[in-house]
């Protein structure tokens, strides 16, 4: 017998709880300068129903680049707004660039 979803109730193979949680809001992607003139790409915006640990790894590995995960941002290490949109777009999130 297959895993039942705890949120939406519906066994794993038919979840839409992913789908669900990148509809709606819009993800804001900025850059930031900070102490001694680094610039760190900073991506807010995620709601709480998804894993942002696992949006923080697979958009580090892609950009190359170290960073991490707080509340409800991703801060990468560097200017990645190209490479952060691309790939979060293949994820299904509504993105714009500030």
């Amino acid at each position: 017998m297959s895993e039942i979803c705890p949120i939406c109730g519906l066994p794993k193979e038919l979840c839409v709880c992913d789908k669900l949680a990148t509809e709606g809001k819009e993800i804001k992607i900025r850059t930031e300068k900070r102490r001694y003139g680094k610039v760190v790409t900073v991506i807010s915006g995620f709601d709480s129903s998804v894993d942002i640990n696992g949006i923080a790894k697979d958009l580090k590995k892609f950009c190359a680049a170290g960073g991490t995960a707080k509340k409800d941002t991703v801060e990468l290490q560097g200017d990645h707004k190209e490479k952060a949109k691309k790939k979060l777009e293949e994820m299904g999130f509504q993105v714009e660039i500030e």
